[in-house]
């Protein structure tokens, strides 16, 4: 989604409604201002082109924007290059998009013979050979496991097909509680084996279930940034579901992200910030859910109990590891808002902006001065 915005120094980005759209011959400064909306966040992409411009329109430096969007796992997926190398950029995307498809080769759930059906096959049978992406994946999920308490877990892919919240199955039933009790004993993150000496992994009983559907898109990340930076690109974005990478400046200014308000119209934002070298996930209840009886039932799903968690509406974090970051949103919203505000602040190089389920905004103490609340989030169930 791409939205023209009026920006002021030092005023932050003003979000507008859609009735409060400013046509592109009326901006003052001719500075075309592209809202561009991932899962939960947003970042505002400007340039000094005219206004039937986008990707590839040159600055005053000689670069240019270089913007291709491309599906992935399910997802969009948009990557972003402030330089002169248009060419270069391409080829970059080109080999981003095989790293992805290789990705999903080896961690999807639904990939005949990918590492992780493999291994859900032989639970409770016998280890199997998993190659070096699983096992960089699994090693920091299972920090993150222990770093929440075992809020996040790789093995609730036990409950897959239980909750229907996707588009394609969603009938806004709840699940028999007794059916709920009986999967939720098999989510245990310390029941899978990595041996890292022999390259296997094993699942110790039969029926569980692992699905890095809430880290493997953050390792993503990863390597596309890996990728653009050893081709030589220090200015980029990455963009890829709720799981953000960005790099550099663009026409000598930051990139500049935004959180979206999570009870709020989907192209409203309530923060905004300047950001340079940092990855960032947001984890939210609003894109996949149904209301039933007053209560909103969401994906995101507490491993203690194997129901949706009720604490929060949004999380945001902030770190050097998108691998990380992905995971940890989903930890720190399963812990709730004061546990998992506390948990940001212990951990070093890691912050946070969370939306509780009361509407408060919590924000770590190294964000202070940086974020710009724009306005107070919307209220609703």
């Amino acid at each position: 989604m791409m939205i023209d915005l009026r920006q002021s120094r030092g005023q932050g980005v003003r979000p507008q409604g859609r009735e409060g759209l400013t046509p592109c011959p009326r901006l003052l400064s001719r500075v075309a201002v592209h809202f561009v909306r991932a899962v939960g966040l947003f970042f505002v992409v400007a340039s000094t082109a005219a206004c039937n411009e986008t990707a590839g329109s040159a600055g005053s430096s000689g670069n240019r924007l270089v913007e291709q969007t491309f599906a992935s796992m399910g997802t969009e997926l948009r990557l972003t290059a402030w330089t002169t190398d248009e060419a270069g950029a391409v080829d970059a995307f080109k080999e981003i998009i095989q790293e992805f498809d290789r990705l999903e080769g080896l961690l999807s759930n639904w990939r005949e013979n990918s590492d992780v059906q493999r291994l859900n096959a032989a639970a409770g049978k016998h280890p199997v050979p998993v190659g070096t992406d699983f096992r960089d994946i699994v090693r920091t999920a299972r920090q993150v496991s222990e770093w929440t308490g075992g809020k996040f877990d790789v093995t609730f892919g036990v409950m897959a097909g239980l909750w229907k919240f996707d588009y394609q199955n969603k009938d806004g039933t709840v699940p028999e509680h007794s059916e709920v009790v009986r999967r939720r004993s098999l989510i245990n993150y310390r029941d899978l084996e990595v041996n890292e000496d022999a390259g296997t992994a094993f699942l110790r009983r039969e029926g569980m279930v692992v699905n890095l559907g809430g880290i493997g898109k953050g390792y993503a990340v990863d390597r596309a940034r890996d990728i653009l930076r050893k081709r030589g690109f220090h200015d980029f974005m990455i963009q890829f579901g709720g799981d953000m990478y960005a790099a550099g400046h663009h026409n000598d200014r930051p990139w500049r992200l935004g959180i979206q308000d999570p009870r709020g119209p989907a192209d409203r934002i309530f923060a905004a910030m300047d950001v340079s070298e940092s990855t960032f996930s947001t984890s939210g209840d609003y894109e996949r859910f149904f209301i039933k009886d007053g209560r909103r039932y969401h994906h995101i799903l507490d491993p203690a109990t194997g129901e949706p968690t009720q604490g929060c509406r949004s999380v945001t974090i902030m770190t050097d590891s998108a691998t990380v970051a992905d995971g940890l949103s989903t930890g720190v919203f399963i812990l709730g808002p004061k546990a998992g505000m506390a948990l940001i602040q212990r951990l070093p190089g890691v912050e946070g902006v969370i939306v509780s389920a009361k509407n408060e905004v919590l924000v770590s103490k190294g964000l202070e001065g940086r974020l710009a609340l724009l306005s107070t989030p919307t209220d609703a169930p």
